[in-house]
């Protein structure tokens, strides 16, 4: 399996992936506040939703290069 039809399957992985959880999120921890060894920690969660359209587009764009990659 040649480099191409790899990038192509990960494509449709990503955007089958992207179109059924439409997002993701993840946790930022920073230290507002430091004073001596007292050190105050804050975790904060971030959502990134990802629009359903950009799914589609990478849905397409793996399979379109699956294609072509098939034709060689």
């Amino acid at each position: 399996m040649n480099g191409s039809k790899l990038v192509a399957i990960a494509l449709l992985v990503t955007g089958v992936l992207a179109v059924a959880y439409g997002g993701f999120s993840y946790t930022e921890e920073h230290t507002p506040v430091k004073v001596g060894p007292v050190e105050l920690k804050v975790e904060e969660r971030k959502d990134v939703n990802v629009p359903l359209w950009a799914g589609i587009a990478v849905i397409a764009a793996g399979g379109v290069a699956l294609a072509l990659s098939s034709r060689r």
